[in-house]
């Protein structure tokens, strides 16, 4: 930025002094500092702006890095698993293959899978779980109570005069 020293402020100053004249100057001043004021938080807020969009790039960078590694690991681990499972099968057969006269077990069908249940959600359990405390406190009503009966229970009580 241009560096500006008292000599030149009081040179420029006298030189506004003359030119715009002792009415004019504190106006002038005044409108001055505003748009320097302005221009300034523009700049801020420009850089501002192009650091949220450096932090942006860097986080979508991150993202990709572990969004690469999170896919390695996947790799690596389906690969072991059908290695693994392979290797199982291979031992599994041979060791079953000498069982072949022997009755199987598979003869049995299997049993079905349990059905589905719904699990009859009860709102009123749910409702009456709540502490009597905090209803009072958050105005949940706990008793059913008629329209008649509610004007009257607010009704302000009559003054006897």
């Amino acid at each position: 930025m241009i560096d500006f020293g008292f000599d030149k402020i009081a040179l420029i100053g006298a030189v506004a002094l003359i030119v715009i004249g002792p009415e004019k100057l504190p106006r002038v001043a005044r409108t001055v500092g505003h748009l320097i004021g302005k221009a300034q938080r523009y700049v801020a807020d420009v850089k501002a702006e192009v650091d949220r969009s450096i932090e942006l790039e860097e986080l979508k960078q991150m993202k990709t890095e572990f969004e690469d590694a999170a896919r390695n690991v996947e790799q690596s681990v389906t690969h072991e698993i059908r290695e693994t499972s392979a290797e199982f099968e291979k031992q599994w057969s041979e060791a079953t293959a000498g069982l072949e006269g022997a009755p199987s077990r598979e003869a049995v069908p299997p049993e079905p899978p349990p059905q589905y249940r719904h699990p009859k959600k009860n709102w009123r359990l749910k409702r009456s779980a709540m502490p009597q405390w905090y209803k009072q406190r958050h105005g949940v009503r706990s008793r059913a109570q008629s329209g008649a009966a509610r004007v009257a229970r607010f009704r302000p009580p009559r003054s006897s005069a």
